[in-house]
């Protein structure tokens, strides 16, 4: 199983393998208990786990940058229902996360997913389509904005829109 195949389903607790997408849906298969279901795309919403990226200090990181600082860490990972200890966790472990935009929710979030991908053994990584897609990301935000004029169609002078008539 690839990392690039995971998604996270709104409405669905855990983590899914996308077998395949359909028009109108996808068929996702548990990662924790490997059930295979369709899943309708009117009412449930699939997030790529290579497309979510984390709110910190400095810019936005890809969540597999702190996936693989969680498995380099040398931390414990603490228990998802204790609120405090997840939050202390991630201080530890990555520091310049914006702990004011990311919410307690999404922490235990990270904590869950990361012991379902550790017990699936999934290697933690970009594919190369999600690769190309940060490093566009990257250079989009250090590239300086442009600002671009209209070209202008007629050499008529502009119209004033809201001058006061002149009352003879």
């Amino acid at each position: 199983m690839e990392y690039n195949k995971l998604v996270s389903v709104t409405g669905l607790t855990g983590l899914f393998e996308l077998v395949s997408s359909k028009a109108d849906g996808g068929v996702v298969r548990s990662l924790e208990d490997n059930t295979t279901k369709f899943v309708s795309n009117r009412i449930h919403q699939f997030s790529h786990l290579e497309s979510i990226e984390i709110y910190t200090t400095v810019d936005n990181v890809n969540l597999v940058d702190v996936l693989t600082a969680m498995k380099s860490s040398a931390e414990k990972l603490p228990d998802a229902s204790d609120a405090k200890a997840v939050k202390s966790y991630f201080e530890k472990v990555y520091p310049t996360i914006d702990f004011v935009r990311v919410y307690g929710s999404d922490m235990k979030k990270m904590v869950k997913w990361f012991d379902v991908i550790k017990k699936n053994n999934i290697e933690i990584k970009l594919s190369e389509a999600g690769e190309n897609v940060a490093q566009e990301n990257m250079v989009a935000k250090t590239k300086p904005t442009e600002t671009k004029t209209a070209s202008i169609k007629n050499n008529a002078p502009a119209k004033k829109i809201n001058s006061p008539r002149k009352m003879a």
